[in-house]
């Protein structure tokens, strides 16, 4: 009878530790970025070296995508659990069906802008007609452009448009054209400058476009009740507290781990010029400036639908 009493006592126990230390590892979390490591992705970095998702009982795992396009559709089909994406990327897929909603924001302000040599002839935007502007991506960046020339009076009839790829300061300090446009103002404006070729930047919301989110983050639709998204948007708030309150300290965590080559002039300079760009709030929602974005995009012809807000973002319980 004691032996099998100390055999139930051991088992008890082994659960026991076995259910203690699967509450030490946490829940696992897979946050896919939206691209390469970057400063735009500081507060995710700074809440994992910082243990803030630990804290909270999360084992989040941060991976960046070999195809950009990739993460929001990987999230849909239930594949990862977070999304980095972008507020109009966001409402075109939503347009075409995917079952994804906003939880949070991480780039709070269009990095989006129009870039000419800040040497060059063009001094306004009147001064494209005729010129030849670089895009990387059709379709939004377009649509950017479209509005911004009608302030003045041009259409893209007006100019002639050449894809450049990824390359857009390149182009431009190439003399391939005479401006771009998606271009970052925190990269591409910081790399002319190190090529000592500043930049001038004409930004997209002083030109007839609404102001938007740049980076936010996406789950499935039907994970938004799951109570490890709300713990991880608390930790992602505490992290960008701690980013804008001790930038240095934050910054050598975010170059820490097999991130040592970040650890470049670039980047410190992107960094600088983003921080002011987070989200202080980020599972807050301006109802009313998503939906008027939302209804931009639909009047430019980008999606063909604006479903209720409900649907495609929310603020977390």
């Amino acid at each position: 009878m004691k032996k099998i009493v100390k055999i139930v006592a051991s088992l008890f126990l082994a659960a026991s530790l076995l259910a203690a230390s699967e509450a030490m590892a946490g829940e696992k979390l897979t946050v896919l970025l939206d691209w390469y490591v970057n400063p735009d992705h500081a507060p995710l970095y700074v809440a994992l070296e910082k243990g803030m998702f630990a804290a909270r009982g999360l084992d989040v795992e941060l991976i960046a995508p070999a195809n950009p396009n990739d993460p929001p559709k990987l999230v849909a089909a239930g594949k990862a659990d977070i999304a980095v994406s972008y507020q109009h990327q966001h409402q075109v897929q939503v347009d075409q069906g995917l079952p994804l909603t906003r939880i949070a924001t991480l780039i709070a302000t269009p990095l989006n802008c129009l870039v000419v040599l800040a040497d060059g002839k063009i001094q306004t935007i009147a001064d494209l007609k005729g010129k030849t502007i670089g895009y990387s991506v059709g379709g939004f960046e377009n649509t950017l452009l479209q509005v911004m020339l009608a302030k003045v009076g041009l259409s893209l009839n007006d100019v002639t448009l050449v894809n450049v790829n990824f390359s857009l300061s390149p182009a431009l300090l190439a003399g391939q054209v005479d401006a771009v446009i998606g271009a970052f103002r925190n990269f591409e404006l910081n790399q002319m400058a190190i090529e000592k070729r500043p930049g001038r930047a004409f930004y997209v919301e002083e030109y007839g476009v609404p102001a938007y989110d740049e980076l936010i983050l996406v789950a499935k639709n039907s994970d938004t009740a799951d109570p490890r998204l709300r713990r991880f948007v608390d930790a992602l708030e505490e992290a960008v507290q701690y980013t804008i309150n001790h930038p240095e300290e934050s910054w050598k965590l975010f170059v820490s781990h097999g991130r040592e080559s970040l650890d470049d002039e670039l980047n410190r300079l992107a960094w600088r010029d983003t921080l002011p760009r987070f989200a202080l709030r980020p599972g807050a929602l301006d109802k009313n400036r998503y939906n008027r974005f939302a209804a931009f995009l639909k009047k430019e012809g980008m999606v063909q639908t604006v479903p209720p807000l409900a649907k495609w973002a929310v603020e977390l319980p």
